[in-house]
């Protein structure tokens, strides 16, 4: 474990967080997807960036996961197919400019992968969290962060770690901007 977190990719992950800056600043959105405990980082995630990040009377970021609404998911799922329930979502919300954050410990979940592609060519933005070589994940997106670790539990804690930093590296640049421009 101690060797894998010397191995982070850190400049990847300020990247990310500088691009989340960005979205704010820009007024885009961020949005937000992953499979089973990838799920429920992504939920975790889009909390934490839309509650943690807020400076009263000042515009927000706008971050929402795609596994947050179920019937839209399900219904996807069960009258489309199961590896285009977030691809759907990207065409119907995603916007140029907007950022798209995949989260796949394998970095080869199919609905992810046919997501990022969607975003891609929407003009969107797209951060990849993945485990073990990065997958086709981290060969598709434009800023990849993988977790070079071979345990799918370590991976999806190190993931939960990451979207922890990126929230509050997130918050303290957002809150010097608005010192600044008070």
């Amino acid at each position: 474990m101690q060797e894998t977190l010397g191995d982070l990719p850190f400049s990847a992950i300020n990247m990310a967080a500088a691009r989340l800056v960005t979205a704010w600043n820009d007024r885009k959105q961020v949005f937000i997807m992953g499979n089973g405990g990838s799920a429920a980082t992504a939920l975790h995630m889009a909390a934490d960036l839309s509650k943690n990040t807020a400076v009263p009377g000042f515009p927000r970021l706008r971050a929402v996961s795609f596994n947050d609404n179920m019937a839209l998911f399900s219904a996807l799922a069960n009258d489309t197919a199961y590896d285009q329930v977030f691809r759907e979502q990207v065409l119907t919300y995603v916007d140029s400019g907007d950022v798209v954050v995949a989260i796949s410990a394998s970095g080869n979940s199919p609905n992810v992968l046919n997501a990022v592609t969607a975003a891609r060519e929407l003009g969107a933005t797209t951060i990849g969290m993945s485990g073990y070589y990065g997958g086709k994940l981290s060969g598709m997106v434009d800023i990849p962060i993988v977790v070079p670790n071979h345990s799918i539990e370590q991976i999806e804690d190190l993931h939960m770690m990451l979207e922890h930093m990126i929230t509050a590296s997130v918050r303290s640049s957002i809150h010097h901007a608005v010192k600044r421009a008070a």
